[in-house]
């Protein structure tokens, strides 16, 4: 994941934040040996000095979103050319890099943003979707170290005869497949060790169609999730 970031960051220009949650941060894990990367870092769109000279000092734009993605194309210091260097102040500039204050200017930019981060969405990792063992319309949305108690409340469940297709978050912002999920149940257990519901908060000030289908099960006592704590609430709504 961490080579993910890097590569991330260097495509959509943009800071991206790693998150490891308090029991995977404090604790031990096993895990397999981590794979020595081979490729190189993804630095995205990078012109080059010939690049430069082929379009001319005044042929690009810093902020010219000239592939509809919101993602523009950029320098790296020491570029030796003319026309390879910009400068930008704030948010006030126009596609060329250069200081306005003209609104029409300051609009299209954020448009752009937007651009940007609707295709950042298709390059994040996906959500690693567990169906059940046979149709259901009850869901469970976690992410982190909660996985584990998950499966065993999972395996638990079944024996009390209650199913439900399981959502693995991995990244944000919310892939597509995040609200087909929704979408597709009567109801999604959200399992955060947060006392505020926070992930649940995201969902719904992100996606607005799954508030009413949100059960926020929120584990905050200082220890790790167990699978029990899981068990009891999940049954508590299903058995009602």
């Amino acid at each position: 994941m961490t080579m993910d970031c890097f590569d991330l960051a260097e495509r959509f220009q943009t800071p991206v934040f790693l998150m490891l949650d308090l029991e995977l941060g404090m604790n031990n894990w096993l895990c397999d040996p981590f794979p020595y990367p081979t490729q190189p870092i993804d630095r995205g769109k990078v012109l080059t000095k010939a690049d430069i000279e082929r379009l001319g000092a005044n042929g690009w734009g810093r902020y010219a979103d000239v592939d509809g993605d919101g993602v523009t194309y950029r320098t790296l210091p020491g570029t030796e050319v003319d026309g390879a260097a910009y400068f930008t102040r704030g948010t006030g500039h126009d596609e060329k890099a250069r200081y306005t204050e003209d609104n029409v200017a300051y609009k299209k930019n954020l448009d752009r943003l937007t651009r940007k981060f609707d295709t950042l969405r298709k390059a994040v990792p996906k959500p690693v979707l567990s169906p059940a063992k046979k149709p259901t319309k009850v869901g469970v949305f976690a992410f982190g170290t909660t996985h584990w108690p998950i499966e065993e409340a999972r395996a638990a469940l079944r024996g009390k005869g209650v199913e439900f297709d399981y959502m693995r978050l991995r990244a944000f912002p919310f892939a597509d497949e995040v609200r087909d999920f929704f979408a597709a149940h009567d109801r999604v257990y959200v399992i955060e060790e947060n006392r505020d519901g926070q992930m649940a908060g995201m969902l719904r000030m992100e996606i607005p169609e799954t508030s009413d289908k949100i059960r926020s099960v929120l584990h905050y006592d200082g220890l790790p999730l167990d699978a029990e704590s899981v068990v009891e609430e999940i049954l508590a709504h299903e058995t009602r």
